[in-house]
């Protein structure tokens, strides 16, 4: 199965993939299969012509992370849609509570997730009780190398 893909999605993961490094005619083509095929590295390797595809995946981590990071950029905004969607539904929505944990899991690996804030109050019946600044410890003695 292979995932269809708008060829202006594809040039912009190309065009973000050759700007971190110089790649080549080989290796680009598996970044772009690996875009089409939906992510299957061993179906992108076949299709770029590689008879291991555990080789290229190792030798393209760092552009291969970028590119999914990229992705889940990319989708970010149709997540926080779809949480809003979801959140104003007056009808049923299959799966609601999946679709959701899809959407809140894109929008917390891309940044936006939410932030955690805790109140401290602390009472008590005795007043505060500052110390005086330590004062600095001089020991006076002679020192002899050996």
């Amino acid at each position: 199965m292979y995932l269809q893909v708008d060829r202006s999605q594809l040039y912009l993961y190309t065009l973000f993939i050759m700007s971190k490094k110089e790649l080549t005619t080989k290796q680009q083509c598996f970044l772009d299969r690996l875009v089409e095929t939906g992510g299957d590295p061993k179906s992108a390797a076949e299709l770029a012509g590689y008879s291991n595809h555990y080789q290229v995946v190792h030798s393209l981590k760092r552009e291969i992370l970028d590119l999914a990071e990229g992705i889940l950029a990319q989708s970010a905004p149709q997540a926080a849609f779809k949480l809003v969607q979801v959140m104003n539904s007056d009808t049923p929505i299959p799966q609601a509570n999946m679709r959701l944990q899809a959407a809140q899991t894109i929008l917390d690996r891309v940044g936006l997730a939410k932030t955690d804030r805790i109140d401290v109050t602390h009472k008590t019946d005795t007043g505060l009780f500052i110390l005086p600044a330590k004062k600095d410890t001089v020991i006076d003695g002679e020192y002899e190398e050996a």
